[in-house]
């Protein structure tokens, strides 16, 4: 059943992907990204990191999303122009050979990985936030403090851009 739930979840979020990529508009194209961003919290709860999925929800498919929408609101961006038409046969033919490029990769990965268990669904009890903020205060204080930073430094940097001489 949890390999079934799997396979549906994983599905979407694959589904929404490629909808993310292919979409013209770019509301439809944040839509989309919402689909992913909650199909992948869906995965991290059936592994056990309630956590992980919560942050997922609240932080990315919610308050990122917002900021992209309010951003493609501001931008007043309207659906893309295509340029020119791809031919049916470069088409088709650039989809096959990208099938035996990503076949290729993932059979080298697979052959030069070191074979493990597989995963137990239910097994992870580590995702708890009483772990994450132990992990995340001690063993990766510095990464942590310079994310801040750098986004400190993005949010002034964006001030100044949209800023306007009076």
């Amino acid at each position: 059943m949890t390999a079934l739930i799997f396979l549906i979840f994983a599905g979407i979020a694959v589904f929404c992907g490629i909808s993310l990529v292919a979409q013209t508009h770019p509301i439809a194209s944040a839509l989309s990204l919402i689909g992913v961003m909650g199909s992948l919290a869906l995965l991290y709860l059936q592994l056990g990191g309630e956590f992980i999925a919560a942050a997922q929800m609240i932080v990315y498919a919610g308050a990122i999303m917002v900021l992209f929408v309010f951003v493609i609101m501001l931008l007043n961006a309207g659906a893309e122009a295509t340029s020119r038409q791809i031919p049916l046969l470069n088409r088709y033919l650039g989809m096959l050979l990208l099938a035996a490029f990503l076949g290729l990769i993932s059979f080298i990965i697979q052959a030069m990985l070191p074979k493990t268990e597989g995963v137990v669904f239910g097994a992870f009890m580590g995702g708890t936030a009483a772990a994450i903020g132990r992990k995340l205060f001690t063993v990766y204080l510095l990464p942590f403090e310079v994310t801040s930073v750098l986004i400190l430094i993005a949010i002034l940097g964006a001030i100044v851009l949209a800023r306007r001489e009076v």
